[in-house]
């Protein structure tokens, strides 16, 4: 099963790093990324693989938002189900 991660805010060291230590912690693969940083914005997306994740998919959200609630960035997470459900036209 899959997911997407997106992480946006203000630019600073640490912030792929940071998230990829919690997916790497859960044992959530990271199967691509893509990020872009416009002027001082840091934006990128994460599909990741959950399948083999030793927490719940909600602990792993609420780990992710509090990172993000930390370094001043917005942190999500969701399935990748939803997510295509949300973008078709």
């Amino acid at each position: 099963m899959r997911a997407v991660i997106t992480v946006i805010g203000k630019d600073m060291v640490g912030i792929l790093a940071g998230v990829s230590n919690i997916c790497a912690d859960h044992k959530v693969n990271i199967i691509e990324v893509t990020q872009s940083i416009m002027q001082d914005m840091f934006a990128m997306i994460m599909m990741v693989d959950i399948s083999g994740a030793n927490i719940p998919f909600a602990d792993l959200s609420g780990e992710l938002s509090e990172f993000g609630k930390k370094n001043a960035l917005s942190v999500h997470i969701m399935h990748e189900d939803i997510f295509n459900s949300m973008h078709r036209i």
